[in-house]
Order: structure tokens, then C-alpha cells, then sequence
């Protein structure tokens, strides 16, 4: 039968560069996508690349580039999409040049730095962003003021934001600098602006952020703007990680 062979259309988009798979589902519920020209809203729907035409909003999906990653000190001043409205600069700038079609695994702030994945490998972007693996980002965080040990604790325990309670976190306090903190803080979320939202609400508001290391990956040898290409083997570890992190969670479930 037809429905058994194939890729589904999701990991399609997502191997042709258009997006993560996450967003590639969004984007074939919303109706944007066409196969041989009829609209297909299910993400699950099984297509033969080479033979079955795929477009999104009327644009043809290219064959699959070959799967490429990169790991950027992003620094202050910089968005973390591929185009920005108001004409700031984007974080795959930094990249110069390239011919594959690279896009942020998840987000920094304008005004914050640190460790940004780009990539064109949507396996990858979807086992580092879906809360289900939950990957590990730690950061350095520079706080007002010094927060009391009961603050530390509810960041470690979760603190509730407007979509609910974060999840335990890991805290300590790497300095005291003057009247200021310096923190690390560990959390395997991705909600929008999560490290500034939890600080902020435990009374200590950000003044810098930097993320220094996801999952085993870290900036070491890089300055703010520098890149380098992640290893086949880095790659492979990521994924494999996060797999077995996500199968481990759902044997505990069970």
C-alpha cells in the first residue's frame, strides 16, 4: 500500500531545510502545504521524494541538502531567527556565506549571548527543542541585587509563570559582584524567555545572560561571533542523548 511507503511529509520539510519537524507539522496543519498540488494537513501522510511534487505556500521543497550543524557564540545585539522585520542583524549572518538553508535551534534574546545551534537537520532540531527529550541548557546569569536562599530554592523547585509552574532547575551561585549575582542555572525547558521570567519573578531581574553549554556541548575555544561545524560524531551523540533521556523518562512513566 501506498501508506507504507515513503517519508512522512513532515520529516520531508524538515530534510529539505523549510523547518524543524515541530514547525513542519504547524505548518502542514495550517494548510500551507501541497502534495502534486492538493492540500494535505496531515503531517503523518507518507510521500516518495524525487516523485511526489511538495511545496510550501506554492514553493517547490528542494531536494535534501546534506544534514549540516554549526555551534555559534552568539553575541549581544543580534536576533536569533533567519529574517527580522525591523532589519536587525540575524544570528546566521555571522555565517557568512553558505549554500544550505541553516536555522536556530530555538532562541537567545536580542540582548542575550551564548551557545546557538544552526542547522538544516530537522531531526536534530526537533530532538534538541521538543520538551519530551528535554536537553539541558545551563546558563550564566548576572541578577540584581543577592538573591537569599529562599529565592535560590523556588528556582529550584519551579516557580509559576503565567503558562504555569517551570520545572526543577539547577542553581548555584558561581559570584558576588558588588551589589549584583552571578548564577548558573540549569533547565531542560524552552519556554520564551524562561531564565529572565523565572528570575524576575523570585525578585531578582536579569541584567546579562549567557548560555554555556548544551547537553555536553559548550563554547570552549570560541569568542562572541565565532562558529565551528559540530562533529558527524557530536551529532550522532546528540541525538542519541536525547533519545535515551526521552525512552528513559517514558519507562518511569510506564
Amino acid at each position: 500500500m501506498r501508506s507504507e511507503r515513503g517519508e512522512r511529509l513532515a520529516k520531508v520539510l524538515a530534510r529539505g531545510g523549510v523547518a524543524s519537524r515541530r514547525r513542519a507539522e504547524e505548518l502542514i496543519k495550517a494548510g500551507r502545504v501541497r502534495v502534486n498540488g492538493a492540500v494535505v494537513t496531515n503531517p503523518a501522510r507518507r510521500v516518495i521524494p524525487g516523485s511526489d511534487r511538495v511545496e510550501v505556500d506554492g514553493r517547490q521543497v528542494p531536494a535534501a541538502a546534506a544534514p549540516v550543524t554549526f555551534l555559534l557564540y552568539k553575541p549581544a545585539g543580534y536576533v536569533s531567527t533567519t529574517r527580522d522585520p525591523q532589519g536587525r542583524p540575524t544570528a546566521v549572518e555571522l555565517l557568512g556565506r553558505f549554500p544550505a538553508r541553516l536555522y536556530p535551534v530555538g532562541r537567545l534574546d536580542l540582548d542575550s549571548e551564548g551557545l546557538l545551534l544552526l542547522t538544516n537537520d530537522g531531526e536534530l532540531a526537533q530532538l534538541v527543542t521538543h520538551p519530551r527529550y528535554q536537553v539541558e541548557k545551563t546558563y550564566e546569569v548576572l541578577v540584581r541585587g543577592r538573591p537569599a536562599a529562599a529565592a535560590l530554592e523556588r528556582l529550584r523547585r519551579g516557580v509559576y509563570l503565567e503558562e504555569g509552574h517551570t520545572a526543577p532547575a539547577r542553581v548555584r551561585v558561581l559570584a558576588r559582584r558588588g551589589p549584583h549575582t552571578l548564577l548558573e542555572i540549569t533547565i531542560h525547558e524552552g519556554r520564551k524567555r524562561q531564565i529572565k521570567r523565572m528570575c524576575l519573578a523570585v525578585g531578582h531581574p536579569v541584567l546579562r545572560l549567557r548560555r554555556t553549554r548544551l547537553a555536553f556541548l559548550t563554547l570552549a575555544g570560541l569568542a562572541p561571533g565565532q562558529f565551528r561545524r559540530l562533529t558527524p560524531e557530536e551529532v550522532q551523540r546528540l541525538k542519541a542523548e536525547a533519545k535515551a533521556r526521552a525512552a528513559a523518562i517514558r519507562q518511569n512513566e510506564s
